[in-house]
């Protein structure tokens, strides 16, 4: 299954991208990329997938080849929320799948419950649906204070973006995505990037900080009733060498955390949940592809 076209999808503060798969008459999936990845994201996953499904996979704003919101305001995560149900709105699209991976999956998760009866399917990849955690409530004020405060400091300096030689560009890279690997870096800065007369800049949007400053933290009276609103069938894949992308959790918070959400999702949803653990790390659908395919197709494929 080859790419079949790029897509622009008309917005008020410009356009979202994405790269259309697949069969353009079977089942939808719109496939969500991590915090500071884009649609390339997938490039090595859906060749291996089902060419029967229609796959789409978009740029989140500030992301990749897609336009950065309007000045002046941090990036929120309802505003991600809000772009998945644009760009299903513009394709016509009354029912589909997601597959989302890391924070894609977390916007997935979210979109599931404000919208449940769009969801048919939701596949997280080394992801989860929601954050639960109640030893982080002291900090989220810092958070978000954080987050105004980056946008203020990114408009007082306004600089031009830093321009560096694709290897300096690929090193910076690596070094602040350590799990990602080279062939894979460059797979994401091919979109990631822009070239220029000295270089390469990077596309996405300065305002985008650390992620703990855009994640909806839940408690669990939240978590256990907007659950109850997901129609859609879950399955989640785990890497077993994943690693916590809301950095400031120790890893038992997080253990904690994680086996809460999915003991109540199984509990909850019964026979539409699902779980698998794969061998590999936090892009283990980039680096290998074919230790998530399978199951991937086999959930895709099947009827409730």
């Amino acid at each position: 299954m080859g790419l079949l076209s790029e897509l622009k999808v008309s917005v008020p503060w410009g356009h979202i991208a994405a790269k259309v798969w697949g069969s353009p008459q079977g089942p939808p999936v719109l496939c969500l990329h991590g915090w500071l990845d884009n649609a390339n994201s997938f490039d090595r996953l859906l060749p291996l997938l089902p060419p029967s499904f229609h796959y789409v996979a978009m740029d989140f704003g500030g992301h990749g080849l897609s336009s950065h919101h309007h000045p002046g305001f941090p990036y929120q995560p309802q505003n991600y929320v809000n772009e998945v149900r644009r760009v299903a709105a513009a394709l016509k699209w009354n029912r589909f799948s997601l597959l989302g991976h890391s924070f894609g999956g977390t916007i997935g998760g979210m979109f599931s419950c404000i919208f449940p009866e769009l969801v048919d399917k939701l596949i997280l990849l080394d992801s989860s649906p929601f954050f639960l955690e109640s030893k982080e409530i002291k900090n989220l004020p810092t958070y978000k204070r954080q987050s105004i405060e980056h946008v203020l400091l990114v408009e007082a300096k306004d600089k031009p973006p830093k321009v560096l030689s694709p290897e300096e560009m690929l090193q910076s890279f690596l070094k602040n995505n350590t799990q990602v690997g080279e062939e894979c870096g460059k797979l994401l800065l091919e979109r990631g990037t822009t070239r220029v007369a000295q270089g390469l800049v990077l596309n996405r949007d300065r305002r985008l900080s650390q992620p703990e400053n855009h994640f909806e933290v839940l408690s669990k009276d939240q978590f256990e009733y907007i659950c109850k609103k997901i129609q859609a069938r879950i399955l989640v894949v785990k890497a077993d060498q994943g690693y916590s992308y809301f950095r400031p959790i120790k890893d038992d918070e997080i253990r904690e955390s994680m086996d809460y959400i999915l003991q109540f999702l199984k509990s909850t949803l019964k026979e539409r949940f699902q779980y698998m653990e794969v061998v590999g790390n936090h892009y283990v659908h980039m680096r290998e592809p074919q230790h998530v395919a399978g199951v991937i197709s086999d959930f895709l494929q099947s009827n409730p």
